[in-house]
């Protein structure tokens, strides 16, 4: 049997990052690489979280920022909750830590990562119907893929952030959001 690949279930549409100096990774990205504007998403709360199949409490704040066409995100955990964005700050480790590519279908994302032998290490629900797992490809670094089903919304509001990078002058380049 052939396996499916991941990158069949769509297109990459995020480059994530959990810089262990957040706020000299969003000057980077705004002034130096021209993205933006970030819009802070703080202490954001998702249901039933697991981390390697355990519940956890993960408290996080989150920037999304476009670069193009292209969503940067970058992640700052709160507490020392077990999750995927602590064990990589806990390394010591800089760079990229996941893709993300958008489904509808997570009953089908799950079977094609399971069919490419990537571990879903993180997962948890969005509130307003959403989803989203986090799963390990197994090829070492760079393989950890977010799978996100939006809520209903969630692409607009992706598209309003897009709209806003498309004619942003450099000013205000963190926004505040709920």
């Amino acid at each position: 049997m052939k396996r499916a690949p991941i990158t069949g279930l769509g297109e990459v549409m995020q480059l994530a990052y959990v810089p262990a100096d957040f706020d000299a990774a969003l000057d980077f990205w705004s002034r130096t690489m021209g993205a933006g504007p970030f819009f802070a998403l703080d202490h954001v709360k998702l249901e039933e979280v697991k981390v390697d199949g355990v519940p956890a409490e993960i408290d996080f704040s989150m920037a999304l920022g476009y670069w193009g066409d292209l969503q940067i995100e970058l992640i700052r955990q709160h507490n020392d909750a077990p999750s995927i964005y602590k064990a990589w700050r806990d390394e010591g480790r800089e760079g990229l830590h996941h893709v993300c590519i958008l489904t509808e279908d997570m009953a089908e994302a799950r079977r094609v990562c399971a069919a490419a032998g990537a571990r879903v290490r993180q997962e948890g629900k969005v509130p307003g119907g959403g989803e989203v797992i986090y799963v390990d490809a197994g090829g070492g670094p760079g393989t950890m893929v977010e799978i996100l089903k939006p809520a209903p919304g969630g692409r607009e509001f992706f598209a309003m952030m897009r709209d806003a990078a498309r004619s942003w002058d450099g000013s205000d380049p963190l926004r505040r959001l709920g």
